[in-house]
């Protein structure tokens, strides 16, 4: 009786660090023109912001979505959305980002296309590490 305990501890000691560790992996980092190959799945994609597109009508209770574009302005390879703060609103998050190299963390999804990162958590956009 004192085996068959031991093993059902055990099991399930492992099927919970399994899913322990499997929570805490680090999603794959990609470049901006590798992101339409991964569509549904969660990723990092880095780049250099080198196009910004405020759109012309707001969120309720988050403003104006800002499209920031990666690497290659025309024709566009992947973009990821974020939301200015209320005081700055777009102006501030385009500041924020413009021309510099970052890193965003997301659901791949596509619109016409176009793969892109919905950041509604800032958090999710890292300025990116030198030299990666």
């Amino acid at each position: 009786m004192k085996t068959i305990r031991t093993l059902i501890v055990i099991m399930c000691v492992t099927g919970l660090s399994v899913l322990a560790l499997a929570q805490s992996a680090t999603p794959p980092r990609i470049t901006a023109s590798d992101a339409s190959k991964h569509s549904g799945e969660t990723v990092t994609v880095c780049g250099k912001v080198v196009d910004i597109q405020v759109d012309k009508y707001g969120i309720a209770g988050r403003g104006k979505p800002v499209k920031f574009y990666l690497d290659q302005a025309e024709p566009h390879v992947f973009f990821f959305v974020a939301f200015g703060t209320k005081d700055g609103g777009p102006e501030e998050a385009t500041a924020a980002y413009q021309g510099k190299r970052v890193c965003v963390t997301g659901k791949m999804k596509m619109m016409t296309d176009v793969p892109y990162i919905m950041a509604a958590d800032r958090s999710q956009i890292k300025p990116q590490v030198e030299n990666k």
